[in-house]
């Protein structure tokens, strides 16, 4: 899940869009909001998700206030729900929530023009044509993965399909005993096509670049973002803050860090944003 702003205000001054996304299906949900909190967070997802589809085992979103405020969290405890925030500054392990917003505010930008102010009443359609579009890493549209069968999209309407003019009542509902039973061999399908897809992009992102390794103990500075940044300092604040000890190797490049006082640090890290610290 993920927070994409700003927008130009709307209707009833929305300017927020709350993204969701299922990891296996690639189905996507979206609402437009007026403010970002975690009560509009809470709801949006119980409306959208919880209620509509299924309680996930897992949720993913990143550090945003809404995301980590304690009533929130404790909504996710109480159905047995796993929170995983991503690592700070380090968002491509919410990969799925920030391809999804590359995809709605491309499209967002094609159909509006200058008419910036409508953009809410385009979002319905957005997300069906992304659902009803078979994806790169699964060969399946997100819509069959999720109700078992191909959606019926308006051109198939003002041109019919053979799906369409061959329609017979008697018969459709064994056709679609038939997709159903069927349900489990495509999403074995799919999970090897995903797997296929992980592996291609590991292998392309392995030959690129050279990964950087910590131990535990090791001494780390800590990259200073921004939003650490001294604002005094301006330009002149340093860039590294430490040094810090690796406390846990949480694999894929990810650590926990500790004060050298033993004190644990919050948050996730990874290996992009540390560097070796040599006294």
């Amino acid at each position: 899940m993920d927070i994409l702003a700003p927008f130009p205000p709307a209707k009833r001054q929305v300017k927020f869009l709350i993204v969701a996304v299922d990891h296996f299906t690639k189905w996507i949900e979206a609402e437009a909001v007026a403010t970002i909190t975690a009560n509009n967070v809470q709801n949006f997802f119980w409306r959208n998700f919880i209620t509509r589809f299924r309680i996930p085992y897992t949720l993913i979103t990143d550090n945003g206030l809404q995301f980590t405020d304690c009533r929130f969290n404790d909504f996710l405890s109480g159905l047995g729900i796993k929170h995983k925030m991503t690592s700070v500054e380090h968002l491509q392990s919410n990969g799925q929530a920030e391809a999804a917003n590359k995809v709605i505010l491309k499209e967002l930008k094609r159909r509006l023009g200058q008419a910036k102010g409508s953009w809410p009443d385009h979002l319905p359609e957005i997300l069906w044509a992304y659902c009803c579009t078979p994806q790169s890493s699964t060969k399946e549209t997100p819509f069959r993965l999720t109700y078992g069968t191909d959606a019926m999209i308006p051109v198939e309407v003002g041109e019919p399909s053979l799906r369409r003019l061959q329609f017979n009542e008697e018969t459709n509902r064994e056709a679609l005993n038939v997709e159903l039973d069927m349900n489990d061999e495509a999403r074995e399908l799919t999970l090897i096509n995903m797997e296929a897809c992980q592996t291609r992009l590991a292998r392309k992102h392995r030959t690129k670049v050279k990964p950087r390794e910590f131990q535990v103990g090791d001494l780390v500075w800590q990259v200073t973002g921004e939003a650490r940044r001294d604002k005094a300092q301006g330009k002149l604040a340093p860039n590294w803050d430490g040094p810090h000890r690796v406390m846990h190797n949480m694999q894929n490049e990810a650590y926990k860090l500790e004060e050298l006082t033993g004190k644990a640090m919050p948050r996730t890290w990874n290996a992009t944003h540390l560097k070796h610290y040599f006294s």
